[in-house]
């Protein structure tokens, strides 16, 4: 048997391409739409009989456009701008292309010798994100050499992983008895962290308008012994909103409690002149997450937590001896185990580090206000229909809507319709008492009459007829 070639070899890669790039445009023909139609089991059925024998005796070589092709007609499509229920973008071409780059160069940033360049990389951008957030370098100093008050950050897998270290960086700062305190509209993940961490049970406040009550945590405050670890939220899943953030910085700073902002959606909006200002009070908490594979085009994953103290990363320190030895360490052989809770992990750096170059502030931004805009357009297009009732003008790019008179009953089914039939991907969320449709827009491309088009098939599925 012939020994396969290596994906570092560009001759046996290009055609291998050709084929991913043919059978990507099969399966997208064969889908027709952005998602498969035929519900769960239809899916399953189509993708079994076209995988066969997973690991068979003698290796088939047209499997790698076999499986390409199933798994594309079986996939979700967050380019089609039918498909808008979750925060799932649509990655750029050029970041999609840099992270081949990362698969073929297979870098490890488990110590310098495996990712001696990716290392520094990673060095550079982070650094350069931190400032984002936190403004505490001149812009164009991000190749400054690091000092106790420069911000830092870490690569993550999303804002899950961000959120996780954020609380565990609050635990060793502050003590094993430290107890969460977030809103009602908190992502699931911080109360998850708080639990896998031995945390005390976290505290939720209310948040009656979908945004957390400044009042209300002013009080949980009062009444609760510390340490406290505060969690905002800067772009919510349900409604894309935001918190109050400077009013509850301010309760923090009187109460010494130390804030953590999840701004695994909304953080994008720091590249916008236009939005930038709603994150206004970013920068005094202490943690910050951010996802750029959600408002930053992003493949997954692209996750970071910045941090205002470098300081608070010295429990991240960790010795092994065969990845950062103490004379290598001395001889100046940087020490990456520092640097993530993770230890073999891929340069997911290089695809928002070619993103942000080639974009630069200016595209990236464009990108933000063309998707605020278009939801702030879908809203006013349901706020003018008969047919529809708007829960909120946008804050991001979220948009909740519902049929005028329809019952709970009538818009979870109309949604699963439209998910069993492949014609539109629309999210769910419970507010007020009521079921709402969430409209997700995140893709750049998506159009006024795409919109138009949604809301007409929701139509005709609520009232029982057919679209022509």
């Amino acid at each position: 048997m012939t020994t396969p070639p290596l994906a570092s070899a560009p001759d046996a890669l290009r055609p291998l391409l050709d084929t991913v790039l043919d059978a990507l445009r099969e399966g997208t023909r064969a889908r027709g739409g952005p998602l498969p139609g035929g519900g769960p089991e239809a899916v399953a059925t189509r993708l079994r009989a076209a995988v066969g024998d997973v690991l068979p005796q003698e290796g088939d070589p047209e499997a790698l456009r076999h499986l390409v092709r199933a798994l594309t007609e079986g996939s979700a499509d967050p380019a089609d701008p039918l498909c808008a229920a979750h925060l799932h973008c649509p990655p750029l071409a050029v970041a999609a292309a840099a992270d081949l780059a990362v698969s073929v160069l297979n870098p490890s940033l488990d110590s310098w010798d495996q990712a001696p360049a990716a290392s520094e990389l990673e060095a550079l951008v982070t650094r350069a994100l931190a400032n984002e957030v936190y403004g505490q370098l001149p812009r164009g100093a991000g190749n400054c050499a690091t000092s106790p008050h420069t911000p830092a950050a870490l690569v993550t897998t999303g804002g899950t992983e961000s959120n996780q270290v954020a609380l565990l960086l609050a635990r060793e700062s502050l003590g094993a008895n430290v107890r969460l305190i977030c809103g009602t509209n908190a992502h699931h993940s911080l109360p998850r962290s708080a639990w896998l961490l031995g945390l005390p049970e976290p505290v939720t406040v209310p948040a009656p308008a979908g945004t957390m009550d400044p009042a209300a945590l002013d009080a949980a405050l009062t009444e609760l012994p510390g340490p406290h670890l505060v969690a905002a939220t800067a772009g919510t899943t349900d409604a894309g909103l935001i918190d109050p953030l400077p009013e509850i910085a301010a309760v923090c700073e009187a109460h010494r409690a130390r804030l953590h902002i999840d701004a695994a959606y909304g953080g994008g909006l720091l590249f916008s002149t236009r939005h930038r200002a709603k994150l206004t009070g970013l920068s005094a908490a202490g943690t910050v997450t951010l996802d750029l594979h959600k408002l930053g085009w992003q493949p997954v994953a692209a996750g970071i937590l910045a941090v205002k103290d470098p300081q608070d990363l010295t429990p991240l320190h960790h010795h092994a001896d065969y990845l950062n030895a103490d004379d290598d360490t001395e001889a100046g052989l940087p020490d990456l185990l520092g640097r993530s809770l993770r230890t073999s992990r891929r340069p997911d750096v290089l695809k928002i580090a070619v993103t942000l170059k080639t974009l630069g502030r200016t595209g990236l931004g464009a990108l933000v206000d063309q998707v605020c805009d278009r939801a702030r357009e879908f809203a006013e297009l349901l706020d003018t229909h008969p047919g529809f009732e708007l829960y909120d003008r946008p804050t991001i790019s979220t948009v909740l809507f519902r049929p005028a008179h329809a019952t709970d009953d009538a818009i979870a089914t109309t949604r699963r319709q439209l998910l069993t039939t492949g014609r539109a991907v629309l999210g769910r969320t419970r507010l007020d008492g009521r079921l709402w449709l969430k409209a997700t827009l995140l893709n750049p491309h998506t159009r006024p009459g795409d919109l138009a088009a949604l809301l007409k098939l929701v139509e005709h599925l609520v009232e029982g007829t057919t679209p022509r």
